[in-house]
């Protein structure tokens, strides 16, 4: 079964419209695709939504469902859910308890893009295609220090596990992607324990670890979001996960899911889980993926 739950579209900061994303979702044979454009923060920036046009989005989406595209005669349906990347800020961002009154959405992800070192007002962005921001930003809002600024990222992720409950965490690991082993390792002791912890607040507040391919096909991380060795704990404690390629383009939409799906299988887990209109489904694990 084909489908991905996390994709950004022309109201955040992907390319298109969400009709594009679907005719390429249709085109390829996926179950289920669910949109998750960045929510809105208060402050100026190129990426979220908009807070006024949040209502706009929502309407946009739930307008494709049922398709108009969908060829009843070849009975290639699709389901579609409305989704928010929740760009989790203490002390700054709306909560998530905000957005499900207010809105009808199916599932949220939860993700972390701005580290703040305390009440500091600064914020580092440990995203986008420029390293020299990541380089940057760790200087001026950490003064250099990476074991502080890492740390710093995994507690404000046990903040919002805490007080948000996402149903899903995005891209867990994304702090490794501009440090290149520069700065810190992934093997060391304070990062390997900073790591289990998080896994420990996953599995007790029973999120879903989406294991994102973004990293790898924009070329930006040798290894998936999260890692194989955080991957290995997460198939120990038995944490569910979801495969999604954080896609801001409709050809994005499956990229390097065929070899993801065997680096799980290889490494053990039995199934993916895929969010419809009835809650979670197990994928089992069992053969190929299925190819496009």
């Amino acid at each position: 079964m084909l489908f991905n739950l996390h994709t950004h579209t022309h109201f955040s900061d992907g390319s298109s419209a969400p009709e594009e994303y679907l005719k390429e979702a249709l085109r390829q044979g996926f179950s289920v695709l669910g949109f998750s454009d960045h929510s809105p923060v208060p402050f100026e920036n190129n990426f979220a939504i908009r807070e006024e046009r949040l209502d706009e989005y929502c309407k946009a989406i739930r307008k494709l469902s049922p398709s108009p595209f969908s060829p009843p005669l070849e009975g290639r349906g699709i389901t579609i859910l409305l989704g928010l990347e929740i760009d989790y800020i203490p002390g700054i961002t709306k909560s998530i308890e905000e957005y499900r009154k207010n809105n009808n959405f199916d599932y949220f992800i939860g993700a972390v893009h701005l580290v703040r070192n305390g009440n500091d007002p600064g914020l580092w962005f440990i995203d986008g295609p420029d390293i020299s921001i990541y380089d940057q930003g760790l200087n001026d809002f950490f003064y250099g220090d990476i074991r502080k600024g890492v740390t710093s990222y995994y507690h404000q992720i046990n903040q919002m596990i805490l007080t948000q409950k996402p149903d899903i965490i995005g891209h867990l690991d994304k702090i490794k992607m501009h440090n290149r082993n520069r700065y810190f390792s992934e093997e060391e002791s304070w990062y390997i324990q900073l790591v289990d912890e998080t896994l420990d607040l996953i599995k007790e507040y029973q999120c879903v670890v989406e294991v994102n391919t973004r990293g790898i096909y924009k070329k930006r991380s040798d290894t998936l979001f999260p890692g194989p060795e955080i991957l290995k704990k997460i198939n120990s404690l038995k944490i569910p996960v979801t495969i999604s390629s954080d896609a801001h383009k409709p050809g994005e939409l499956s990229l390097y899911f065929n070899e993801t799906w065997k680096i799980l299988a290889d490494i053990g887990f039995k199934a993916i889980s895929m969010k419809t209109d009835f809650g979670w489904k197990e994928v089992p694990l069992t053969g190929e993926y299925p190819q496009i």
